[in-house]
């Protein structure tokens, strides 16, 4: 730690706990309690239940579930093969190329994702290419909200990578192909495993371009958060946020175990 006294430690400790638990943990704890809950005691959800929790883990409420994984899962691959892709090409480019490629990247997180999801919206709803009232416009617009965060945790794996072990591989007559998929590749496999998980959660959560594009067939469950808050319906909004939080959660520790027995190859 930075802080190396006893009195500093515990202060540390104290202005943590003081910023964390109402910031970030109270919140969430609220929802918890409100999932369990049927109305409002003072400041405090109450009546504990069950039902919530019945309702969100079957019909409607089970299909927003898989198309949101579906949709998150697809856009994670799709984000983590252009970005990879792409971060190998900027690490080739000169200094003027590899600064235009990181702005092109960076640029759908610079603007207000709703942005994005008008931008696909109006690109994709005339001929040839008429994705609008169909699921992959959706996979498409997180696909794009996402790849930046691939490219970026790529592109500094990359930069922290010894040159040393693809010299030796060239040095012994491996061919560029050979020495990127068996040397490179397996020595980012751990950056890899993260940028996928980073990519998952934040298509798991992405609301305001999905609102913009998702057909009725293709309800991820964010928006039926948004649409059970909308009417009213708390504790069954907040149930599917614990069971959305919880399937983010697992895949996350998931990728997390991955991660870890990479590191270790």
């Amino acid at each position: 730690m930075l802080v190396h006294s006893r009195a500093g430690r515990w202060g540390a400790r104290a202005v943590f706990a003081v910023l964390f638990v109402p910031l970030f943990a109270l919140p969430l704890l609220v929802i918890l309690a409100a999932s369990f809950s049927t109305h409002w005691s003072g400041a405090f959800p109450s009546g504990p239940t069950t039902e919530h929790y019945a309702a969100a883990v079957r019909g409607e409420s089970l299909q927003a579930l898989t198309t949101s994984l579906v949709t998150a899962i697809a856009a994670s691959l799709l984000a983590l093969t252009a970005g990879t892709w792409a971060a190998l090409t900027a690490s080739a480019l000169r200094e003027r190329g590899r600064r235009v490629l990181d702005a092109l990247f960076v640029l759908p997180v610079a603007v207000p994702s709703v942005v994005v999801g008008l931008a696909v919206l109006v690109a994709f709803s005339q001929p040839p290419l008429l994705l609008n009232g169909t699921r992959w416009i959706v996979i498409l617009a997180h696909t794009v909200l996402v790849t930046a965060f691939a490219y970026q945790s790529v592109s500094a794996a990359i930069l922290r990578l010894d040159p040393m072990y693809e010299q030796a591989a060239a040095g012994l007559g491996a061919r560029p192909s050979y020495v990127l998929l068996r040397v490179r590749l397996p020595l980012l496999l751990p950056s890899l495993n993260a940028a996928a998980g980073l990519c998952f959660a934040l298509s798991m959560g992405e609301l305001s371009a999905t609102m913009m594009l998702y057909p009725p067939d293709w309800l991820p469950l964010p928006v039926l958060i948004f649409t059970a808050t909308d009417r009213g319906s708390l504790f069954t909004g907040s149930a599917l946020a614990v069971v959305l939080m919880a399937a983010t959660l697992l895949v996350l520790l998931a990728v997390s175990r991955i991660r870890t027995k990479a590191s270790y190859r």
